[in-house]
């Protein structure tokens, strides 16, 4: 599928699989792997130039987003792809740069993980936080601050929310993805 918003890098296109959400304001671009479920909010810019993006099923990529990979060298000669798990949602202006996430995650507002850093699953980073490169967040806490510190275990609440405000976005990118197939055309 090429359109405007999203397109092919070097003939390797997108791939969306079954019921994704993807703006018509956002830009994804090359190789990218969007899994059931996912959706990507308005103004999110996912470039998979250099390296691949990979998001798994029931994430939720939102509003000013930014997504990105590092190229391979001779020092990384892998570079650094982007791969998020299943059930994370990402909030608003968030700056995700070759860095692998697991599942159930919420990264909050603002918030910037870098190269080689990964996130276990069941993990919240706090809004503004600054995850430094290959720094490695162990799965159950809460993280903030810049640099990012582990701040407490998560409680037995906040590790169910994690799983239903990924659910929250599946419900809302279906009524996003009705309503547009009533009002909007391309």
């Amino acid at each position: 599928m090429t359109t405007y918003n999203i397109r092919s890098y070097r003939n390797i296109s997108p791939q969306l699989a079954n019921n994704v959400y993807v703006d018509p304001t956002s830009t994804i671009i090359g190789d990218i792997n969007l899994a059931d479920d996912t959706s990507i909010w308005p103004m999110v810019v996912a470039r998979g130039d250099v390296n691949f993006i990979t998001i798994g099923k029931r994430s939720n990529i939102q509003d000013g987003s930014v997504l990105h990979v590092s190229r391979k060298s001779t020092a990384y000669p892998a570079g650094f792809a982007l791969t998020i798990g299943e059930d994370v949602t990402v909030g608003h202006k968030v700056m995700l740069h070759g860095c692998t996430l697991g599942d159930r995650i919420l990264v909050g507002m603002g918030a910037i993980i870098m190269d080689g850093a990964i996130v276990q699953n069941d993990v919240i980073i706090g809004a503004g936080s600054l995850v430094p490169p290959n720094k490695v967040l162990e799965s159950g806490y809460l993280y903030v601050g810049n640099p990012v510190k582990q701040s407490r275990l998560l409680k037995d609440s906040e590790l169910a929310f994690l799983k239903q405000t990924a659910a929250n976005y599946v419900l809302l990118k279906n009524e996003y993805i009705e309503e547009q197939s009533k009002n909007y055309t391309y």
